[in-house]
């Protein structure tokens, strides 16, 4: 590779990091590519040196942001209760930025580019099979079912405790469900 060939893929890379940051932070259709650009110390002219269309640039900041659900799923790894207080942690909570890309673009990606959805499917896939093994001895369908509940619970939850103010209340959604969860799939 080249000098600028480098220079242009770390160019490219920097993009990705700044909307996989901004897009978690305000949504898919809350920033624009001048915005994100400028932010990278670029034109909006040289967007297209690096992506084809918006919707590229999107499928490339949402593998970015899943990259992101690696370190949790090491926390995670063999033990669903650490996975469980982790996502459901006011840490995670708060860092929209760098938190879970699943709970915080969901409702985007629904309307997005059928290749974002793609993406965003294959991420939750991969989750789902996760947590499958780490529920434990159940049959394959039950598993299967438990983790789509658990997750599923788990996102909602993220999602509704950053939307109230109150952050005792926030608190109190993210506690219920860890509860909850570690009663219904943690055995004792």
């Amino acid at each position: 590779m080249g000098h600028s060939q480098a220079e242009k893929a770390i160019t490219h890379a920097k993009i990705v990091a700044i909307a996989s940051q901004r897009f978690r932070q305000k949504g898919l259709e809350g920033i624009s590519l001048a915005d994100i650009m400028s932010e990278a110390g670029l034109t909006v002219g040289g967007f297209y040196k690096h992506f084809p269309t918006r919707d590229a640039l999107v499928v490339d900041a949402l593998q970015h942001a899943f990259s992101e659900l690696d370190a949790w799923e090491e926390v995670a790894k063999g033990d669903l209760k650490a996975a469980i207080r982790s996502y459901l942690s006011s840490a995670h909570r708060d860092d929209v930025i760098r938190g879970c890309a699943l709970s915080s673009l969901a409702n985007d990606v629904s309307r997005a580019h059928p290749d974002a959805k793609v993406a965003f499917e294959g991420r939750l896939r991969h989750i789902l099979t996760m947590l499958e093994a780490l529920i434990g001895s159940d049959s394959k369908k039950s598993r299967r079912r438990k983790a789509i509940v658990l997750f599923s619970a788990c996102v909602g939850a993220l999602s509704l405790s950053r939307g109230v103010s109150d952050d005792k209340f926030s608190r109190e959604l993210l506690d219920a469900t860890v509860d909850e969860l570690l009663d219904l799939y943690v055995p004792v």
